[in-house]
């Protein structure tokens, strides 16, 4: 399902004025202020609790790239660990993080090809999923999902004066897994990210 979304006169404005829609804007959820609101406007962000820490965005990462290849989709949202996101941007030093879900997908040779997952719910406890995080100073870790979904609950076409620009992919996500053999859990995830540059195709 291909969905377009025209930008209201004063986010128009606001990102005029900052020249760079790439940037992160964190608005802050009403009932935990330590992760972003859900949003459907392509704000750059992400956050989840992990255990009792949270996983979020920073200034000086790219917070989500996609990849296709071999009938498989890689999503992967990486920032840093930390037990509240206030001075999240004065970080220097922080534990990062990639959170990368791996499923199976129709071929996409393009980031407008992403508005096909629209509506979409990975289940990460299917054989046919895998789930990685890797931290700082850390290989890659397969966890093992006890349950869990991934789910795209849009995927919008974004024009600017007429033009594509990006498809904004917006969703939530929770996981309950084994890493080294201990129970771990992420809940309240959420994203709302634009995708244009940071999606590669090797179909």
């Amino acid at each position: 399902m291909k969905t377009n979304l025209i930008l209201p006169a004063c986010l128009l404005a606001l990102l005029s004025a900052c020249s760079d829609i790439e940037r992160t804007i964190f608005i802050r959820d009403d009932h935990d202020s330590n992760l972003p609101a859900y949003t459907e406007w392509g704000y750059n962000s992400f956050g989840a609790k992990y255990e009792r820490l949270y996983f979020f965005v920073h200034k000086s990462i790219v917070p989500c790239k996609i990849t296709h290849w071999e009938g498989r989709l890689h999503f992967s949202l990486a920032g840093i660990l930390g037990e509240d996101t206030y001075g999240y941007y004065d970080s220097l030093y922080p534990e990062t993080m990639t959170l990368t879900v791996s499923f199976p997908a129709e071929p996409m040779y393009e980031y407008r090809d992403l508005v096909a997952l629209h509506g979409r719910v990975i289940d990460l406890a299917d054989a046919s999923c895998e789930v990685n995080i890797e931290r700082t100073d850390q290989t890659g870790l397969t966890v093992t999902p006890i349950k869990g979904h991934l789910t795209f609950r849009r995927a919008q076409l974004l024009r600017i004066d007429e033009k594509e620009n990006r498809v904004i992919l917006s969703g939530n996500f929770d996981l309950q897994f084994l890493a080294n053999g201990k129970p771990e859990s992420i809940a309240d995830g959420r994203f709302d990210v634009g995708i244009y540059t940071d999606f590669y195709s090797f179909d």
